[in-house]
C-alpha cells in the first residue's frame, strides 16, 4: 500500500466566489417576498387579511399605535382645507415600508457583495491519501500512526466539514491531541463511473474497500471504530452492521432514520419532487448543485437572506466575518448526487420513510439498527434544521447498545462551531478511545 501526499486542489473560487447558492432562487424569494409588502399594505390597512400568527401581537401593537396618532392628527387638523392627517400619516407609513423594503435589499446586496469579493480562501495542505478507488479517497489525519477511526461523511457535501480550516477541524485536533488516527473518507464529486452508482456501490463497493484500508492500519488487528455525520452516518450504519465482526464502536452525529417525524409534508413532496425530474437524472446521470441547495433552502426559505443581512453590518476583516465566509464557502462547495442514489434517497428515505419502516437494502440486506450490538453513540443537535431532533434520536432508540446525547447545537454547529471542542469533539474523543 502507497501512501500520497497531496498538494491542495485548484481553488475556482479564486477568480470568483460562488453564493449564496442558488443565488437566482434567494434573489428572486427576497424581491417577490418584500416587494409583496407594499402590496399587501393597504389590505392590512383596511382588515382584508389578517397578520400571521407569528407576528400578530407585533401587528396588532403597531395596527392599535397607527389608529392612536391618526386620531390625535384628526383632532388637531385646523382646517377642512388642511391635508388630511389620517391622509399624511397613511403617507408616512407607507414611506416607512418602502424605506424598510429598499433597505432589506441594499442589506443583502452589500452582504453579498462583501462574501464574493472577500480575500479569505481556503488554503489547508490535504492530508496524504492511503487509499484510492475512482473519485473516492480515504485521507489519513496521522500517517506515523495510533488508534484508527473511519470517518464518513455525507454524499451530498464535501468531506472538509470535518476539517474546515486551522481551527475548526475535528479531523487535525483529534489527530494532534489523542492517540486516534483520523481517517477520512473523501467521495469527492461523481465521475463518470460513478454517476451510475446506487448506495449499495457506495456502501458494498467504495465504503466496504476504504474500510478494508483502514482495518488494515489497525495494530494487531483489533477492531476500529467508525464515525458517520448526517447522511454519512446511514452509511455507516450499514457498513457496521455488514462488518460488525472488525468495527468495535459506532458513532453516528446528526444522522437521520425516521424522516416522518416533523414537516412529513415537505419529506413527501421531495419525493415526488425527486421522481418528476426522472428525466433530468437520465440525461445528466445526476442531480446537480443548485437543485440539491434548492431543496435545503426549502426548509428555511429565508435563512440565507437573514444570514447575508448581517454579515453586511460586520466587519471585513473581522475574525467573525471571516469565519463566515469560511462556512459559506464549504456551503456553496457542493456536490452533485448520483442519479440513482438521489432517487433512493429522495424517493425512499424521504418519500416512502423506509429506513425506519425497515425496507431500505444495502446488497440486498435490509439495513436494521437492531442487528448491530456493539456500543453506539448518538449525538443529536437540538437546533437541527437539517435533520430534526426527532428523527436521529429514533435511531439511538433502534439501536440495542446506544447512548443518546442531546446537544445545544445546530446540524454544522456541533461539528465545526466555536464551543464544539469542549462540547463535542472532547467527549467524542473520550468515548472512541475507550474502545
Amino acid at each position: 500500500m502507497t501512501v500520497q501526499h497531496s498538494e491542495p486542489r485548484p481553488n475556482p473560487r479564486r477568480a470568483l466566489r460562488e453564493g449564496p447558492r442558488p443565488l437566482p432562487l434567494h434573489l428572486t424569494t427576497a424581491i417577490n417576498s418584500w416587494l409583496s409588502s407594499q402590496a399587501a399594505l393597504p389590505l392590512l390597512k383596511n382588515g382584508s387579511i389578517e397578520w400571521r400568527p407569528e407576528v400578530a401581537a407585533r401587528g396588532a401593537a403597531l395596527s392599535q399605535r397607527l389608529a392612536s396618532a391618526l386620531a390625535q392628527n384628526q383632532k388637531a387638523a385646523p382646517n377642512e382645507n388642511s391635508p388630511s392627517p389620517n391622509q399624511s400619516n397613511l403617507d408616512l407609513f407607507d414611506q416607512a415600508v418602502t424605506r424598510e423594503v429598499f433597505g432589506r435589499l441594499q442589506d443583502l446586496a452589500a452582504g453579498i457583495k462583501t462574501y464574493r469579493s472577500h480575500p479569505y480562501h481556503r488554503d489547508l495542505a490535504e492530508p496524504a491519501t492511503l487509499w484510492r478507488d475512482g473519485t473516492t479517497r480515504l485521507l489519513d489525519f496521522r500517517p506515523a500512526g495510533g488508534q484508527p477511526v473511519l470517518f464518513v461523511p455525507s454524499l451530498v457535501n464535501r468531506a472538509y466539514i470535518l476539517d474546515l480550516s486551522a481551527e475548526r477541524s475535528l479531523l487535525r485536533w483529534l489527530a494532534a491531541e489523542t492517540e486516534i488516527r483520523p481517517l477520512l473518507v473523501d467521495w469527492d464529486a461523481p465521475g463518470e463511473a460513478e454517476r451510475q452508482f446506487t448506495l449499495t456501490d457506495y456502501v458494498a463497493g467504495r465504503l466496504d474497500r476504504a474500510f478494508d484500508a483502514a482495518y488494515a492500519t489497525s495494530p494487531n488487528g483489533a477492531p476500529i471504530a467508525v464515525a458517520g455525520y448526517c447522511m454519512g452516518g446511514l452509511l455507516a450504519l450499514a457498513l457496521a452492521i455488514r462488518r460488525q465482526d472488525q468495527v468495535s464502536r459506532l458513532a453516528l452525529l446528526a444522522t437521520p432514520w425516521n424522516f416522518h417525524t416533523e414537516r412529513v409534508a415537505q419529506a413527501e413532496a421531495a419525493g415526488r419532487a425527486i421522481t418528476a425530474a426522472g428525466a433530468l437524472l437520465q440525461s445528466t446521470g445526476e442531480l446537480p448543485v443548485d437543485v440539491i441547495q434548492s431543496l435545503f433552502a426549502g426548509l428555511d426559505p429565508f435563512l440565507v437572506l437573514r444570514k447575508f443581512i448581517a454579515f453586511a453590518q460586520l466587519d471585513p476583516a473581522s475574525d467573525k466575518a471571516t469565519q463566515f465566509v469560511v462556512l459559506e464557502d464549504w456551503l456553496n462547495d457542493g456536490v452533485p448526487l448520483a442519479g440513482p442514489v438521489a432517487h433512493e434517497c429522495l424517493a425512499g428515505w424521504y418519500g416512502e420513510n423506509s429506513p425506519h419502516r425497515l425496507q431500505w437494502r444495502i446488497d440486498g440486506e435490509i439495513v436494521d439498527p437492531a442487528a448491530f450490538t456493539k456500543p453506539a453513540l448518538v449525538l443529536v443537535p437540538e437546533k437541527d434544521r437539517i435533520v430534526p431532533p426527532l428523527s436521529a434520536e429514533a435511531l439511538g432508540q433502534a439501536l440495542p447498545d446506544a447512548t443518546i446525547e442531546m446537544l445545544p447545537f445546530g446540524h454544522i454547529g456541533m461539528v465545526a462551531g466555536a464551543r464544539a471542542k469542549s462540547a463535542v469533539w472532547e467527549p467524542l474523543a473520550t468515548w472512541l478511545a475507550a474502545q
